[in-house]
C-alpha cells in the first residue's frame, strides 16, 4: 500500500503544454509545493522562474530538453544542457533521437546522448532519456535501453506525453527487465488517476511524470490528455 506523500514523492509534475503561462507556471509551483512533489518538470525557458518560485521549498525542479521530438543537432543539445545547468535545474529529461534510432544509427544516437550526459554530470545534474515509446517495438525499447545505458544516463523514460499513447505496462516491464539493476525507470503519459500510478510503482517504476498531479493524488479521475 502506498500513501499519498510516498506517491507525492515519485512525481516529476510534468507544465510542458504549449499554452502554458507564466500564470499557470505560478499556480504549479504553489501546488507542487503543498502536495511535497518531487520535483516540477518544465520548458526550458521556464527553469530560471521555476528556481525561483520553487526556492523556498523541496520540491527539485526538472526540465525537458530537444522537446518533443529529440530532432535538435547534438551541440544545440549540450549547449541546452548547459543553459538549463546554468538557470539552476536538477534534472533533465532529454528526447533521444528517435528518427536516428529508427535508422540504425546507433553510434549517433550514443554520441547525442552521451554529449549531454557528460556537460550534466560534471553537475551532478541527473540525465533521463525519453524514447517515445509508442513509436518503438518492444524489441527496440530493449536496444533504445542498452544505448541510454551505455551512454551513461541516468533514467530510461517512455514518453513525452505528446507522443503516440503513452506509458503502458509492457514498456515498463521491458524496461525494468533490460536496465532495471543500473538505471531508473519512468513511465510518463497518460498516468491519470491513483491505480495507474500505483500500479506503475509496484511494477518497480522508480518515477512518475504526471501532468494531472492534483486529480491522481487525490485519488480523483483527471480530465485532459497528459
Amino acid at each position: 500500500m502506498y500513501t499519498k506523500e510516498q506517491v507525492a514523492q515519485t512525481i516529476d509534475h510534468a507544465v510542458l503544454k504549449p499554452e502554458q503561462t507564466l500564470a499557470d507556471l505560478e499556480a504549479n509551483a504553489k501546488m507542487c509545493i503543498e502536495n511535497k512533489v518531487f520535483s516540477m518538470c518544465v520548458k526550458p525557458c521556464d527553469v530560471a522562474a521555476t528556481v525561483a518560485l520553487l526556492k523556498d521549498s523541496d520540491v527539485k525542479v526538472s526540465c525537458v530538453l530537444s522537446f518533443p521530438h529529440g530532432a535538435d543537432a547534438t551541440p544545440v543539445k549540450a549547449f541546452q544542457a548547459k543553459q538549463a545547468i546554468a538557470d539552476g535545474v536538477d534534472e533533465i529529461d532529454m528526447v533521444m533521437n528517435i528518427g536516428r534510432f529508427l535508422s540504425g544509427e546507433y553510434d549517433y544516437v550514443v554520441a547525442d546522448i552521451k554529449a549531454v550526459v557528460e556537460v550534466a554530470h560534471q553537475h551532478n545534474v541527473l540525465v533521463k532519456v525519453i524514447q517515445e515509446s509508442g513509436h518503438l517495438t518492444l524489441d527496440q525499447i530493449v536496444k533504445a535501453c542498452d544505448l541510454s545505458y551505455e551512454a551513461g544516463a541516468d533514467f530510461v523514460k517512455t514518453s513525452t506525453g505528446f507522443g503516440p499513447g503513452g506509458a503502458k505496462p509492457e514498456y515498463i516491464d521491458v524496461m525494468i527487465k533490460t536496465v532495471g539493476g543500473k538505471m531508473k525507470v519512468k513511465p510518463s503519459g497518460g498516468i491519470r488517476d491513483w491505480e495507474t500510478a500505483v500500479a506503475f510503482l509496484e511494477q518497480g517504476a522508480d518515477r512518475l511524470g504526471v501532468g494531472s498531479t492534483e486529480a491522481v493524488l487525490n485519488g480523483a479521475k483527471a480530465e485532459g490528455d497528459y
